[in-house]
């Protein structure tokens, strides 16, 4: 264990080193001072530090820490310039490029063995965070793409792909946390927080990823349904413990159907007041029912 950790800290060093003259670079090119690129820079200044002191001694979650919130600040800045342009033709390369990036830190633990769980070394929040920027940054970029009527008449399967990488990071970003189980020796003041806990939501991003996934679903039986299948697995699971390990080929209705009823059930059930809008999941299901539909009809 002591040898990974060893090896995690020479690595982390190399990522940081790299990721600091990117820094660099975007600094120049946007000619002036950004809040998270600053944020991001110093991260990786403290980072450097850490690293220069006894590696032995070093411990390698704190560093991955630093890296991570640094990958987090830097790939932000550039996900905003990239949203503010509504991704121009040529964004491909640089979507992959974010994704690689916020991948790294998982990719660093598995490579090493450090823990049987990223989350031992990472924490929950850090690798939903890390999951949930790759998942919206996917949304951001097919919503992108589903408006570009000629594009999508030429390469509608690697928006397949998009949306299939796309939904299962925001699965995984629900899946990390198991619900609450709600029992006796566990007290809430507020029932409807207790709810909403015991579903596995523990914030509005939650929320969010549920929508956005739905949304994706229903991108994906529109633009592509008419292509063969093809063997694109994903965890299917909604939420902490009832989700499956078990890899099973994306079937975009029904993952889209039953992450949706759920968050149209929460939006009107724990958060009725909070007067989360339903409207569009409600459609997005009625075209799935619809969808269901004419297939039996075909078959009949």
């Amino acid at each position: 264990m002591a040898a990974a950790g060893s090896s995690v800290v020479r690595r982390v060093e190399e990522l940081g080193d790299l990721a600091q003259a990117h820094i660099q670079q975007l600094s120049e090119a946007a000619g002036e001072d950004d809040h998270f690129l600053i944020r991001a820079s110093a991260a990786l200044e403290k980072l450097k530090l850490l690293c220069g002191e006894d590696k032995e001694c070093s411990n390698p979650s704190n560093l991955l820490e630093l890296y991570t919130q640094a990958i987090l600040d830097m790939t932000y800045f550039e996900e905003n310039k990239l949203v503010d342009e509504d991704f121009p033709e040529d964004s491909s390369q640089k979507v992959k490029e974010l994704i690689s990036f916020l991948s790294e830190p998982e990719i660093l633990i598995k490579e090493n063995n450090m823990h049987p769980k990223p989350c031992d070394l990472l924490g929950d929040e850090l690798l939903e965070c890390l999951s949930w920027r790759r998942g919206a940054l996917l949304y951001m970029y097919c919503h992108s793409l589903t408006k570009r009527r000629e594009w999508l008449t030429r390469k509608s399967s690697l928006l397949k792909k998009y949306l299939i990488d796309g939904i299962s990071y925001l699965l995984q970003m629900l899946n990390y946390r198991c619900p609450i189980q709600l029992n006796e020796g566990v007290s809430f003041q507020d029932l409807d927080t207790a709810k909403l806990l015991s579903e596995g939501i523990f914030s509005d991003i939650h929320l969010l990823a549920m929508m956005y996934s739905g949304e994706m679903c229903y991108w994906g039986l529109k633009h592509c349904a008419d292509q063969q299948p093809e063997n694109h697995e994903v965890d299917s699971g909604v939420s902490g413990a009832s989700y499956t390990t078990q890899k099973e080929p994306l079937d975009f209705r029904e993952v889209g159907e039953k992450i949706l009823k759920k968050y149209v059930s929460v939006c009107e059930g724990p958060l009725k007041e909070q007067e989360w809008n339903t409207a569009n999941a409600k459609q997005i299901l009625n075209f799935f029912q619809h969808h269901t539909n004419q297939l039996f009809l075909g078959l009949s």
